[in-house]
């Protein structure tokens, strides 16, 4: 029973700063690829960063280029967002995405519950 806790959502004034973490538990025996989504209200999800397994290869949504940082720590099985300079259009429901090996299923993709990030102007 592999799970995705997410923290860090909330409330934040344009210009302002946020960090989303999202952690892993269970019986894993790997974690690779990462990757974070969100979805607006009304709107479909969409991929906004992901990072590979050696860290050190991430791929960004261009509208968040320059703004946002992704990040992970291998020995803490945990993933980071680091998000500055946020915009109204940023408002969304952020959800945390991995593709976890367990001793049963070499690779699954697994979801988080998803946390809220509200931007103000």
């Amino acid at each position: 029973q592999v799970q995705l806790v997410e923290s860090g959502g909330g409330l934040v004034q344009a210009g302002g700063s946020l960090r989303l973490s999202c952690s892993a538990s269970g019986s894993i025996s790997s974690i690779d690829a990462m990757g974070w989504y969100r979805q607006p209200p009304g709107k479909q999800r969409e991929l906004v960063a992901a990072i590979n397994s050696d860290g050190l290869t991430t791929d960004y949504l261009d509208s968040v280029k320059g703004r946002f940082t992704i990040s992970r720590d291998n020995a803490k099985n945990t993933m980071y967002l680091q998000m500055n300079s946020l915009k109204p259009e940023d408002t969304a429901v952020y959800y945390c995405n991995a593709e976890i090996g367990t001793p049963d299923y070499h690779g699954m993709d697994y979801w988080g519950k998803g946390t809220l990030v509200i931007v103000s102007s």
